[in-house]
């Protein structure tokens, strides 16, 4: 979930108030009982059936409890009870509102990059890699598209939340019973086993400025009572829609690059730069060697200074016009802001589901299920057309580039769209979009125009359709009075079906530039039989499937002192296969990404856990999972928890760990590539080698290029926990534990980026003879940071500085097994319900993190400290680390009504990033700031404020049958602060993944659900 910022402290204790009242309340009721304060998931379906509802088995353990409290290892619960308070109602809400999803976590803010669309949770900031997702303790099948181009998760978006019971989230390594990837931990979500008659409900809301629309239905129906008749089925469905919402509706600063305003740079280049494309297109005088080839322009300018002409007719420029008069480039054209006019914040998103479930009894001692869900979930997203000027797509030919030299148009065009300069060419004329046409008709190689422009005329669309199946059946039974078994089979796949609008196809372009067929000078008079030339729709179909058997026998071996010792053994088949098929396959869509991945496997594997109450004051339990993998792979994973209860009422618990993330098909697979793009800001040495080009020495997005390793090996970590558990009274529980996370032999994606891309930009203040000398020193500097590295994609010469060190914009880097990584962290939990009076009660509900310590240390590199900062900005949606996160929800139930507050939590982040270019030897001082002004201290933009927000909701339940709630949202309008995020502009001055609440203001939500 969301985070913002409150510029009042009152707003945080006003949703304290309530705990007065607890306080006070507390001698006069000590002695009443009251519910369990963390309640067993069962008890969110009261028609679960009996032999569910006694004892329940709790993720991280094979054996049935009383109680998650009983557990070694820290479990957080979400029951429905509690996301209803919350206003929460989807699975990508509720997960990520835990304290504990942290660096990496991909919210539906992120509207960019490889997820766009999708959702996923990183625990204990470990990334998503390294967190399982689980329905019911099974896996499903993981998002086609892999975050950063390499990161497997399950897409939160794709589970459908109308049968969900509760959300169990095991704060803790779990290898050594779940296998692969649970470094982190892991989230369950636990569905309902059963439904007897109607209900559902209706929900629907809008924000204070009446944008994000949200509506919502959903329905379950079921017969057959368990307990007495032996079955029960249920089906089910739900619908939910939400609105665009547009960074232009957001205001300043969250909706332009320029922040004079508040002291800071303009960076919008489209309103002062003529060489910044816009819808609106200019040209400039050049050569071209190749009259045929519309790529063959030259780089450099014709005339000194540069004239610039705009096709628009400056008396029809939308926003006004903007003129630049200087030694290097001199002309008028239309002024744009481009993040007001495109960007957007949310996508609009519609998903349905549809789930249903048969639960049996087969005699005396054997139970059953068989259960399914279709999930669709579809995402629109707009963002800026493309622009003309691109690099190559990535792995194709430097002949393929339109930036450099850079894409002209010719003097002459002609119908077939060859040889137009030749008088003996039939229909041969001069080029309308060209104004230097007519002037140099005998002399067309000098007469060509170099072009800056957007296509403003075709709609920049993606379209994303995720559609999951699942399908999962079981049995279990008993065998004598001390021994069960359970056999559970799970199959799921995952389709998705993108489609884009916007980017040209290269063949197309040429064409319709030589034929004249695409008219630049005003493209709404352009068929839409040229814009299909010109960008014909692409489309990708992209799919993941996972089949698993899992089988367990359970049983008590003998008595000790404290109990029954216990022994669980259990075997497991699983099948994975992933098929990310590139937008891009023919590599002709310059600019457009190529990623893609390709691989199947299968796993065998061996666990066993052993719960030994040794004394009734002392509980050890000892796991261990042997996986082997058909690539070859195999690892064991061992586990021991213990738990000390000296005291009722006072328990001191602690676990050690050993587990391990398999590489993913990404980045094992040599089919598998992608190139990522992370915003770069050319140093001061740079700037000073290119004077009078601001469009040139301005931020950019900075390539990096990697392919599938297949000799890559696993990730390995070793985790540490320990802490205590305080219940002395019924109606009260809190934890506290410390976790210390060492995660080894890291599967790096080029972790000397930062220095090779230093190393390059480090001969900007030479002398050369040209920009080829030039980016030769740069590249061989590159080279020398070590294998793997070199130059990928090289810009074309800056026209107005032709000797200079041209931009760098794509770097090869290797996957390697690199370094490790620290992370260590406090977490705290309050879980209270205190009886007041008859039929009133007071509920507190406290979830905090602290992490204490996220560092990489790097193989031959300075050690990179993110706690507390917005590193690591490479991973996912460069949200950062916040050092401290968390939520409070504290409610009042007085007979049929209650009233919740839900308070959220983010520390200040320093705007600094240890895996950035702009931190030298891991500097996390505001020296190494992000974004900097000059002439102002480095202290000005160098924190992100902290940041709270309160969500308030109002429930009514008027009969049996009918229950009302309403929500408001950011119930006291805090707003968002600023980040100025250079490496993320599309997240333009903000964080998405922390403080999206504070960017959509205050809401309204209202919702009715019944239940015969």
């Amino acid at each position: 979930m969301a985070f913002t910022r409150s510029t009042s402290k009152r707003r945080l204790l006003a949703t304290a108030a309530p705990l007065g009242i607890l306080l006070l309340a507390m001698p006069a009721h000590a002695q009443t009982a009251a519910p369990d304060a963390t309640p067993a998931p069962a008890a969110a379906d009261d028609q679960t059936a009996a032999s569910d509802s006694a004892d329940i088995v709790v993720t991280g353990t094979l054996f049935s409890t009383k109680g998650l409290t009983t557990t070694a290892s820290p479990v957080t619960v979400l029951t429905a009870e509690t996301l209803d308070k919350a206003g929460i109602t989807n699975v990508s809400d509720a997960v990520r509102s835990i304290s504990a999803d942290g660096a990496g976590s991909i919210g539906n803010g992120f509207s960019s990059g490889f997820s766009a669309g999708g959702s996923a949770v990183s625990l204990r900031n470990l990334g998503v890699s390294s967190t399982i997702t689980l329905i019911d303790g099974q896996r499903s099948a993981n998002f086609p598209l892999n975050d950063d181009g390499h990161n497997n998760y399950v897409d939160l978006n794709s589970i459908p939340m109308v049968n969900v019971a509760s959300v169990q989230v095991l704060k803790d390594g779990a290898s050594s019973l779940y296998g692969a990837d649970a470094i982190g931990g892991v989230v369950n979500i636990i569905t309902r086993k059963t439904v007897n008659g109607v209900e559902g409900g209706i929900d629907g809301g809008v924000s204070e400025r009446g944008d994000l629309p949200k509506y919502r239905a959903r329905l379950l129906a079921g017969f057959g009572d368990y307990n007495t008749q032996g079955f029960n089925i249920y089906i089910g469905a739900d619908y939910d829609r939400s609105g665009l919402v547009t960074n232009d509706s957001l205001g300043f600063p969250f909706n332009t690059l320029d922040l004079r305003a508040i002291g800071g740079n303009d960076n919008n280049r489209a309103d002062d730069t003529l060489t910044t494309a816009t819808t609106n297109a200019v040209v400039t005088r050049t050569t071209q060697t190749d009259l045929n080839n519309p790529l063959a322009g030259s780089v450099a300018n014709a005339t000194t200074p540069a004239i610039f002409n705009s096709l628009t007719p400056l008396a029809n420029c939308p926003y006004g016009t903007f003129s630049e008069n200087t030694a290097s480039r001199i002309g008028t054209a239309c002024a744009h802001d481009i993040q007001k006019e495109y960007a957007i914040f949310l996508p609009k998103q519609e998903r349905y589901d549809f789930v249903g479930r048969a639960s049996f009894r087969l005699g005396s001692s054997i139970e059953g299920y068989l259960s399914g869900s279709y999930s669709s979930n579809r995402v629109t997203l707009t963002g800026a057309p493309a622009a003309i000027r691109q690099t190559q797509a990535f792995g194709g030919s430097p002949a393929t580039a339109t930036s450099a030299p850079g894409i002209v148009l010719p003097v002459w065009i002609c119908p077939s769209g060859v040889n137009c300069a030749d008088p003996a060419t039939a229909g041969r004329t001069l080029n309308p979009n060209n104004p230097y046409a007519a002037a140099f008709a005998a002399n067309p190689a000098a007469g060509a125009a170099r072009i800056y422009y957007l296509f403003g005329d075709i709609p920049a669309v993606r379209s994303r359709v995720n559609t999951v199946y699942r399908i999962t059946g079981g049995l279990k039974g008993s065998i004598g009075d001390n021994w069960n078994w359970n056999i559970n089979s799970a199959y799921s796949r995952d389709n998705l079906d993108a489609k884009q609008t916007g980017p040209f196809n290269l063949a197309g372009l040429v064409k319709a530039i030589n034929t004249g067929a695409y008219n630049f000078v005003n493209p709404s008079l352009n068929s839409q039989a040229v814009r299909d030339m010109v960008a014909p729709p692409i489309r990708a179909k992209s799919d993941s499937t996972e089949f698993t058997v899992d089988a367990t026998v359970s049983g008590k071996l003998m008595t000790l002192s404290g109990g029954d010792l216990q022994l669980a053994v259990g075997g497991q088949f699983r099948r994975e296969e992933l098929n990310n098929r590139s937008i891009n396959p023919n590599l002709d869509l310059p600019g457009v990404s190529t990623a893609q991945a390709f691989g199947k496997r299968s796993v065998w594997a061996g666990y066993f856990e052993l719960d030994a109450p040794v004394l009734s004051i002392l509980d050890i339990q000892v796991s261990g999972r042997y996986d082997h993998y058909s690539t070859g792979i195999g690892r064991f994973s061992p586990k021991v928890g213990v738990k000390f209860e000296p005291v009722k009422g006072v328990a001191l618990r602690g676990t050690y760990s050993e587990g391990f993330r398999a590489p993913t098909f990404a980045e094992s697979d040599p089919r598998s590539s992608f190139s990522g793009f992370v915003g770069y800001t050319p140093n001061a040495a740079f700037v000073a080698a290119h004077p009078g080009n601001a469009g040139y020495t301005a931020a950019y997005s900075l390539g990096r290029g990697f392919v599938g390793n297949p000799n890559i090996q696993p990730e390995i970590s070793r985790s540490f926990t320990a802490g205590a558990i305080i219940d002395p009274v019924p109606w009260l529980t809190f934890t506290a534990d410390y976790f210390r996370v060492k995660k080894s032999n890291l599967i790096i994606t080029g972790p000397l980026v930062a220095d090779a891309i230093n190393a390059y930009y480090s001969v900007a203040n030479q002398t050369f003879a040209s920009a080829a000398a030039a980016s030769a020193a740069g590249c061989a500097k590159v080279a020398a940071i070590g294998a793997g590295y070199s130059c990928n994609v090289i810009d074309g010469a800056d026209p107005s500085n032709l000797n200079s060190l041209p931009r760098l914009l794509v770097l090869n880097a290797p996957y390697v097994n690199s370094a490790y990584l620290v992370v260590s962290g406090l977490e705290f939990s309050l879980d209270a319900r205190i009886p007041i009076s008859d039929g009133v009660r007071f509920e507190s509900r406290l979830d905090v993190q602290e992490t204490l310590q996220y560092d990489l240390h790097p193989t031959g590199g300075a050690v990179q400290k993110y706690a507390g900062t917005v590193g690591p900005e490479d991973l996912s949606s460069g949200g950062g680390t916040p050092r401290w996160r968390g939520n409070w929800q504290n409610s009042l139930v007085a007979g049929p009504f209650s009233l919740t507050a839900t308070t959220y939590y983010i520390s200040r982040i320093k705007a600094v990033a240890a895996d950035q270019a702009s931190s030298v030897n891991g500097d996390i001082s505001c020296n190494a700031a992000i974004y900097k002004v000059a002439g102002q201290p480095v202290e000005k933009f160098c924190y992100v404020k902290k940041f709270i927000y309160t969500d308030l909701n109002l429930g009514a339940k008027v009969s049996d049958q009918f229950s009302f709630s309403l929500t408001v949202g950011n119930v006291f309008g805090a707003r968002a602060p600023t980040f100025a995020n250079t490496a993320y502009a599309t997240q333009t001055n903000y964080l998405a993944s922390w403080h999206a609440a504070g960017l959509i203001g205050r809401t309204f939500k209202a919702g009715a659900t019944f239940k015969f």
